[in-house]
């Protein structure tokens, strides 16, 4: 499965952290590329340093304009997933999603236009109170993935962590050429 995260909007300074904070996420649960916009440059930087410590091919990409992309992906075939406190609950509409085979997942920072949730094939709700859109993101693609984002290994990690019971165990592998 394909899955890639568009990020729109971005208010000025809070948002510097949350939008890293939805980066690290979809890295972490399995999508392979983030979309965003009106964000500030050194996010990627912060990405890129993150996929060179602990591996990964994981691709940061700035936009000017998220509705044409929204329109390319779709006529790719991406199905269009929309994270929105109004739309259908995430367990009516999960097991739909684990079978599509690439999907485009827009999380907005400030208000969404009208327009995201008509292109939108599925709006969805992580329950139905106020919440942050990292925690959403995380949730909708821990349904998703079943779990299995959480035995992912990459070959290319200069560091890998070692579950334990308690402490910390750090792997530091070869220096990359």
């Amino acid at each position: 499965m394909e899955i890639e995260v568009l990020r729109i909007g971005q208010r000025l300074v809070r948002d510097d952290r949350v939008t890293t904070h939805v980066a690290l996420v979809a890295r972490a649960f399995g999508a392979r590329k983030i979309y965003m916009n009106e964000v500030n440059p050194k996010i990627k930087n912060t990405l890129e340093q993150i996929n060179n410590t602990w591996g990964s091919n994981f691709e940061i990409s700035f936009i000017d304009n998220w509705m044409q992309l929204m329109k390319k992906r779709k006529k790719e075939s991406a199905k269009i997933v929309h994270l929105t406190m109004y739309g259908e609950n995430v367990n009516d509409v999960a097991s739909s999603l684990e079978k599509e085979n690439d999907l485009l997942i827009v999380v907005g920072a400030e208000k969404v236009p009208r327009q995201v949730y008509d292109l939108a094939d599925y709006n969805v709700a992580i329950g139905n109170q106020p919440h942050s859109e990292v925690s959403a993101l995380a949730v909708l693609l821990d349904r998703i993935m079943k779990g299995k984002q959480f035995s992912f290994s990459y070959e290319n990690a200069e560091r890998e962590i070692i579950p334990t019971k308690q402490g910390k165990d750090v792997v530091m592998n070869k220096t990359r050429d």
